[in-house]
């Protein structure tokens, strides 16, 4: 009989995007305007900014990144509006050092709100778990 990892649970990485690196976030704006998507977040003064065309979120940044990355932000749907039951970064990121995987950056355990973890799949492409908003423990501790 196999022997089965024990299982860490994660619900659910969270709403999904592709962050571009851009060297001229004007013309990148432009393109992907003229194939349907359109602006929902931002600040281009600011060199970043964030295109919808449906379901579907890219972000575009201008020297802010040195290549592109899988983006997945938990607490968040696809349309940015915040969930009260999602898996925080925090336990995403034990139940991935559980599993064996190394992070390049880590989420400071010691905290509650919005934090980051960074970590590079086998072929180099990095990918970024970003939390925006409160734990689900605080959201529910505000309500009650």
């Amino acid at each position: 009989m196999p022997i089965l990892e024990p299982r860490i649970p994660m619900k659910n990485l969270g709403a999904f995007s592709i962050s571009l690196a851009v060297n001229d976030i004007e013309a990148s704006r432009a393109f992907y305007e003229k194939i349907g998507f359109k602006k929902a977040g931002g600040n281009q003064a600011q060199n970043w900014l964030i295109l919808r065309h449906g379901e579907t979120t890219i972000g575009l940044f201008q020297g802010m990144f040195p290549k592109n990355m899988l983006t997945f932000n938990p607490g968040w749907t696809a349309q940015t509006e915040t969930l009260t039951d999602f898996d925080d970064v925090r336990e995403i990121q034990q139940a991935l050092k559980a599993k064996g995987l190394s992070l390049d950056t880590e989420a400071d355990e010691a905290t509650t709100g919005p934090a980051s973890l960074m970590m590079t799949d086998p072929d180099g492409n990095p990918i970024l778990i970003d939390q925006h908003v409160e734990s689900p423990a605080n959201m529910t501790a505000k309500v009650t």
